[in-house]
């Protein structure tokens, strides 16, 4: 009886160390097998399993190709007659959130691939920090930055003319710099706190509290807020101009970047979402690291298509980009030359001078047609 209350004992003895050893084992291949599938992608430099003459070409051809995009579009709210509006300059903040970038951001990667620092520790805390921390004041800067142009954008065509004049040039300038203070208020908070999940290091832990609190303020709102201004215009505009009548072509025209503008705002979403959603759904369940990594390169890359999206949907942006283009690249000097005094006739110079002065001042020449929102369109 003791022979086998002793062998019992041995057995559950023996069954216990190989039941813990085995557990051991499970742990440490799942977390190996976690830490090869978290180092598969960098958050600087792309999957490893890529050739570093193509990671080195692809975040190049979007570095090169959205900087000059991002400079288009800011460049043609100033060339284009049509898109030099005060209100427009919040599309300028947006292409220059999306410069910062296309510019600053993607570029860092490259110098890390051609130093040779891709796959090592130097490349991770230092770039990673700066990448990431730029790239979230410019995803909030964008963020705010929409809202507003949805206001301006229903303040320009639903509201009435003298109280869309109360949006001077100085307001304008204020409110893009109160958009860039609270956007770098935030994320220094968030730096500071060090809270939620640290990427770089590769802690892809749940969302705490107080950044769940901060994104339904400074996202989900501001979300909101434009979901409800675009749709409020659009049934606005539409009732307004149901039937027989014809707005005035300056009126189409904002209609028409108006639209521009929600598509740029759904693009965003179609960028971002995917990332948002996954980092929600890690709070709760696990998610890879190579899709973190995955995703958050595709919502990078948003700010490489957006100039894109107005060059195709607005005929303004897509005349100003065409300016540009044959300036910047069909140009190689710039000379000015006058025609020879010689064979010209009084009739001409009398005509041309004719046609002059109807430009300069139109109010002379053109009969002045009173429009519904107050501003004046001349016919030809």
């Amino acid at each position: 009886m003791n022979a086998t209350v002793i062998y019992n004992g041995v057995t559950s003895t023996v069954a216990n160390i190989i039941g813990v050893e085995s557990e051991r084992l499970s742990k440490a291949i799942s977390n190996m097998s976690s830490n090869m599938s978290s180092d598969d992608i960098s958050p600087v430099t792309l999957s490893s399993a890529w050739s570093r003459v193509a990671r080195l070409l692809l975040l190049a051809s979007l570095a090169v190709s959205g900087s000059v995009g991002n400079v288009f579009m800011i460049s043609a709210v100033v060339v284009e007659d049509q898109l030099n509006k005060r209100g427009n300059a919040f599309l300028v903040n947006v292409a220059l959130a999306d410069l910062l970038v296309t510019g600053l951001v993607i570029p860092v990667s490259v110098i890390v691939i051609l130093a040779g620092y891709d796959g090592t520790p130097a490349e991770s805390l230092g770039a990673c920090r700066f990448e990431w921390t730029l790239e979230a004041l410019c995803f909030l800067v964008t963020v705010l930055t929409l809202a507003t142009i949805a206001a301006e954008n229903y303040a320009r065509l639903c509201l009435p003319p003298e109280r869309y004049a109360n949006l001077t040039p100085g307001h304008v300038t204020a409110t893009i710099i109160v958009l860039w203070l609270i956007a770098v208020t935030v994320v220094a908070l968030q730096s500071f706190l060090d809270i939620g999940p640290d990427f770089c290091r590769r802690k892809l832990s749940g969302i705490a509290m107080e950044q769940a609190v901060g994104a339904g303020i400074f996202v989900g709102l501001p979300a909101l807020t434009t979901i409800f201004l675009y749709v409020k215009l659009v049934i606005r505009v539409r009732r307004a101009t149901r039937g027989s009548y014809k707005p005035p072509a300056a009126f189409s025209w904002d209609y028409e970047l108006a639209k521009t503008n929600m598509c740029s705002c759904v693009m965003f979403v179609v960028f971002w979402l995917p990332y948002g959603t996954a980092v929600c759904v890690n709070s709760f369940v696990p998610v890879n690291a190579s899709v973190f990594y995955n995703l958050a390169w595709f919502a990078l890359s948003k700010s490489c298509f957006n100039n894109l999206l107005y060059c195709v949907a607005d005929r303004h942006f897509r005349s100003a980009y065409v300016k540009l283009f044959h300036y910047c690249c069909c140009k190689t000097t710039v000379s000015f030359s006058r025609r020879p005094r010689e064979g010209r006739n009084a009739s001409d110079v009398r005509l041309r001078v004719h046609i002059i002065h109807s430009y300069a001042s139109p109010s002379s020449c053109r009969p002045a047609v009173a429009r519904p929102n107050g501003r004046d369109v001349y016919e030809l």
